[in-house]
């Protein structure tokens, strides 16, 4: 996911420090990291493409709420860190943007024209998949995973905000607080989910590569068992208690039913979930290539594009057959799931869709001194602009 929703070897240029302020860029670490910036880390790209495919598994899960106590508490229990770590890998490379004529070229290109097109293709798509020819195209009401781009566009352009206050992280996890507990926000431009997971991606902004350094530790994987073990018994026993519509940060705690009081206990209480489980999917990454790591630098495509089939496969009446509502089924939707968004993110696909998904768009902006080739932070971000 320019990602979205998004290295040791190779991270981009350094930010501000975290603690203080505006502090000055460490020189040396700056050096280091300008070597190194033309190479990929496959971490990374193996962590966006495992990500991605935990986003499409958990989409095409859905269906399955009712089934069993199991599903349900998988369900939960992948939904609580899938999308917080796609975005705070987001904010990890989104560190040290600014309103430069590229990067902002950049942002246009590779996040606002793909909102407009994508937002417009589903709402037509949904006109003739669903039947509902008066559905509207409404860029201020973005649908299904729209809001990740949107959000994604704000994030970013409050990237030099971020960067120089003195308690970033600190004061965006006040704020996503005071959201939940906000109904009269309402779900205009999806701002309960932008405010509420931006803590994630300022927590991206703020860590470096040290800090993937630790989770990759053996200690780290080993801890992060019994840990998994133990959110895994917690969703199953909260499978039927929750309401899961905690897990997508879209309602405020007033419209689930619930005090202020409640609401920020839960606010906090999924925030340190999703990091702790976060936490322990960025340890079992792979650091090594394999054979899915090229497809790291796809993810966007299969972001964007999985959400047609998602969509459509319950319309058209997919999930209707008994045999699919079963442990089997599960199993054979979750492996359907996996290989559709892996088509989507291969080489072919991003060649034929890079002209609505990563636009040049030369005829718009003016050519920029010393930019006829891809910035290191480009490819090192992974290859999406």
């Amino acid at each position: 996911m320019r990602t979205p929703l998004p290295a040791q070897v190779s991270p981009p240029p350094a930010a501000p420090a975290t603690g203080g302020g505006a502090a000055a860029p460490d020189k040396r670490r700056g050096a280091a990291e300008k070597a190194g910036a033309g190479r990929r880390d496959p971490y990374f790209d193996n962590a966006k493409y495992l990500a991605i495919v935990l986003v499409a598994a958990a989409h095409a899960w859905e269906p399955f709420w009712d089934d069993s106590r199991a599903a349900t508490a998988l369900y939960l229990f992948v939904y609580t860190f899938h999308m917080p770590a796609f975005i705070m890998i987001s904010g990890y490379f989104s560190r040290g943007f600014t309103f430069t004529p590229h990067r902002v070229k950049r942002l246009v290109t590779g996040v606002a024209v793909p909102y407009v097109v994508f937002q417009t293709a589903y709402a037509l798509f949904r006109r003739w998949a669903h039947d509902e020819p008066d559905y509207p195209v409404d860029l201020f009401d973005p649908w299904f995973v729209m809001w990740f781009l949107l959000a994604l566009c704000c994030w970013r352009l409050l990237t030099p905000v971020w960067e120089r206050l003195r308690w970033p992280v600190t004061t965006s996890v006040v704020i996503a607080v005071l959201v939940s507990v906000s109904p009269d926000i309402g779900h205009e431009l999806e701002l309960q989910r932008v405010l509420r997971f931006m803590p994630f991606f300022v927590i991206g902004l703020m860590l470096r590569p040290e800090h993937f350094a630790l989770v990759r530790r053996r200690s780290a994987r080993l801890l992060a068992v019994p840990v998994v073990l133990g959110a895994l018994a917690f969703a199953y026993w909260a499978a039927p208690r929750m309401n899961h519509q905690w897990l997508f940060l879209r309602d405020a705690a007033q419209d689930l039913g619930v005090g202020a009081p409640t609401g920020v206990a839960m606010s906090l209480a999924m925030l340190v979930c999703s990091l702790v489980l976060s936490a322990c999917f960025l340890a079992w990454v792979p650091g090594r290539r394999l054979w899915c790591t090229a497809l790291g630098a796809g993810t966007l495509y299969g972001f964007l594009l999985h959400g047609f089939l998602v969509k459509g496969s319950r319309w058209w009446g997919w999930y209707d057959p008994e045999w699919v509502h079963t442990p089997v089924g599960m199993v054979a939707v979750t492996l359907i799931a996996a290989a559709v968004v892996t088509v989507l993110c291969t080489p072919p696909v991003r060649r034929a869709l890079r002209f609505v998904v990563e636009p040049r768009m030369d005829w718009l902006f003016p050519r920029q001194p010393g930019r006829h080739r891809r910035s290191p932070e480009a490819a090192a971000s992974g290859g999406t602009r």
